[in-house]
């Protein structure tokens, strides 16, 4: 096999590897992280200096403040949905 010939198939197997990743942004199931992207702005705008379970503690002290969207997505996580 010539040079020429496996830098051709390591560029195809780049290629096709890069675009069957990007196919699925999505998180995986079952983790809430779609669901939970309607409140990053809520989040941004509440909880700036929070992460992890401070900031879901910031965003549960704050629900009446939350977005329809967030709201929405904060219920469906609480019910396992």
């Amino acid at each position: 096999m010539t040079i020429k010939t496996m830098m051709l198939a390591a560029a195809v197997l780049a290629i096709g590897t890069g675009a069957a990743l990007a196919q699925n942004g999505a998180p995986p199931a079952g983790g809430g992280g779609g669901r939970m992207m309607a409140c990053r702005d809520d989040a941004q705008k509440l909880c700036p200096d929070k992460h992890g379970p401070d900031r879901r503690a910031c965003m549960e002290a704050n629900k009446d403040k939350l977005s329809d969207g967030c709201k929405s997505a904060m219920a469906a996580r609480a019910n396992g949905q």
